[in-house]
């Protein structure tokens, strides 16, 4: 099986030592990136670790396929306990950082303890370096990146680094690369900042010559002759679909269409779009440069979620308003979903749908933790008795877009997922959605046949993130793709995935997260719900109560 290669390198900031460890055989099981990851990280953070304490560890790791140049492989994974759903959660971000990480030969690289002045850390081949920033305390990541460029000549490609939200401990604010690409959901920019890490640098010559198939060409030259809606629109290419379905979520989820869905749709966001952009080495371009030059907002984006969270959610149905929130989060250092909908909650309270200046205001109170933004910086699952307005979260993790009340399979993959209500865990919404082959469809309504698929879905997401392909490969990667890339057998790379599902789920579990967790606000309206999650245990070979035995914790 392909794996990554190389050592760990793990980095003490609080004492300002390093040391090395031998991951090989880790990384034969678990392929890399996220896998790798989490193994690692269910051996040496504590099963009571304070998320904001010492004792986690923020793990980045690629995968073997970040030494081809083949498209979709432009991603980074990032793995700690989560500061907003209390267990253990992967994100991954796009832009260039991957390869840069990669040359500095480690196979995976984790920062534990924490700082007593703000530093940024320096990892090359040859070295690691502290550099003491306190000029930089309260920087925006925009301020934090310029810095870096302009005084220790290292461009924003090589770095991950936190705005003011990861400082103040955000429980959702994001690590940023490339200034607006994130690891997004689940705050890791908290535990970053809980370090007094404002930035990670990865520069050398030491990537791993390994051997690629030419089917990485095949791959590559697909994604760059498929003529493609994402190419145009990115992911909020589904968003009139989905309000023609009823399945947008507005109005902090009380309604499920939202009447202006044309002022923040993919054709709206297209109107805006100057350019193209990409990640590392991929030929399929769907990322989204938006510029309004009469009002002066330059973003990247907002895609799907985004345009949901601070548009049809918040009852705003200029896309302009909505990049400008966007901007605004890339800014600070936010999760723009967990923000957005955050944000949601306190406009449902107030009354208040639709007032873009308050909404950036909160946005900034949020990053800042001023005011009433030091209550919604907790989250909606912390916050929403205190605001009177419903939970719409799962294990602490607010929804994304796709309307789990119209994708039956979607709301399982919501309630089940180990790091909460997240569309990424799973994509199941792209085999409900009537986009996909016909032999690959299943039926939006009713949960016949999806305990089985969700588990197949969630095994293969993870297999992505460990190798690491980015998930909008899904309709250029085949089974028989995988194995001529990875030199294995379909199902061995789905074992591997599965691994990974299961160590995730079996950490959560030392820290009381299991079955009782798994549940949705809106149960009442899914008949079947419940069976279909026993289904899904029963499936996976865990309990009843959603804990995995002991017996079968994978090594």
């Amino acid at each position: 099986m392909l794996h990554s290669t190389g050592p760990l390198l793990s980095i003490d900031v609080g004492e300002r030592t390093t040391s090395e460890t031998d991951v090989t055989e880790v990384q034969k099981r678990y392929v890399g990136g996220r896998g790798v990851a989490t193994r690692l990280a269910h051996e040496r953070i504590p099963f009571d670790a304070d998320p904001l304490g010492p004792e986690n560890r923020a793990v980045f790791t690629t995968g073997p396929m970040q030494a081809s140049q083949m498209s979709f492989t432009g991603r980074t994974n990032c793995t700690a306990l989560s500061p907003l759903t209390d267990g253990l959660l992967s994100s991954n971000a796009g832009g260039f950082v991957s390869r840069h990480l990669a040359a500095t030969g480690y196979g995976a690289i984790e920062l534990a303890g924490a700082s007593d002045e703000l530093v940024v850390v320096h990892v090359r081949d040859d070295g690691v370096e502290f550099e003491p920033v306190p000029d930089l305390a309260g920087a925006t990541v925009s301020e934090t990146a310029g810095y870096l460029d302009e005084e220790r000549d290292v461009s924003s490609d090589r770095t991950v680094v936190i705005g003011p939200a990861g400082e103040n401990e955000v429980r959702f604010a994001s690590i940023m690369t490339t200034e607006e690409r994130a690891f997004g959901r689940g705050g890791l920019g908290a535990v970053l900042g809980s370090k007094n890490v404002k930035a990670v640098t990865f520069g050398g010559d030491s990537a791993p010559d390994l051997e690629i198939s030419a089917t990485a060409n095949e791959v590559h030259r697909e994604a760059a002759t498929e003529d493609h809606i994402m190419k145009e629109q990115g992911t909020v290419a589904v968003m009139d679909l989905a309000n023609e379905m009823d399945g947008l979520p507005s109005y902090y989820f009380s309604e499920r269409s939202f009447e202006g869905v044309e002022g923040i749709n993919g054709a709206a966001v297209a109107e805006k779009k100057y350019k193209k952009a990409t990640c590392s080495a991929c030929a399929f371009a769907c990322k989204l440069p938006t510029r309004d030059e009469e009002r002066g907002v330059e973003t990247e984006g907002p895609e799907f979620e985004v345009a949901m969270a601070f548009g049809s959610n918040s009852g705003v149905d200029d896309i302009v308003d909505v990049m400008e929130s966007n901007r605004l989060c890339d800014e600070y250092g936010l999760d723009a979903i967990s923000a957005g909908n955050t944000i949601a909650a306190y406009l449902a309270a107030e009354d208040e749908f639709g007032n873009r200046e308050l909404i950036w205001d909160l946005v900034d109170k949020i990053a800042h933790r001023d005011g009433v933004g030091d209550r919604l910086a907790e989250g909606i699952g912390r916050v929403h008795e205190e605001l009177g307005v419903g939970n719409w979260s799962v294990k602490n993790m607010d929804f994304a877009a796709h309307e789990g009340r119209l994708l039956h399979g979607q709301a399982l993959s919501y309630a089940v997922a180990n790091r909460g209500a997240d569309h990424m865990y799973a994509t199941f919404y792209s085999v409900e959605y009537p986009l996909v082959e016909e032999d690959e469809a299943m039926e939006p309504a009713g949960f016949a046949g999806k305990a089985e698929r969700l588990v197949e879905r969630e095994n293969l997401m993870a297999l992505n993130d460990s190798g690491v392909v980015c998930k909008f490969s899904r309709d250029f990667m085949t089974p028989e793709r995988y194995e001529l890339l990875f030199d294995a057998d379909f199902e061995e790379l789905l074992a591997a995935g599965a691994r990974t599902v299961t160590l995730e789920r079996h950490f959560n579990n030392q820290r009381g997260i299991d079955g009782d967790d798994d549940r949705l606000p809106y149960e009442e309206e899914l008949p079947g719900l419940d069976d279909a999650i026993d289904d899904y245990y029963e499936v996976r070979g865990w309990n009843e109560d959603g804990t995995v035995p002991e017996s079968t914790v994978p090594a």
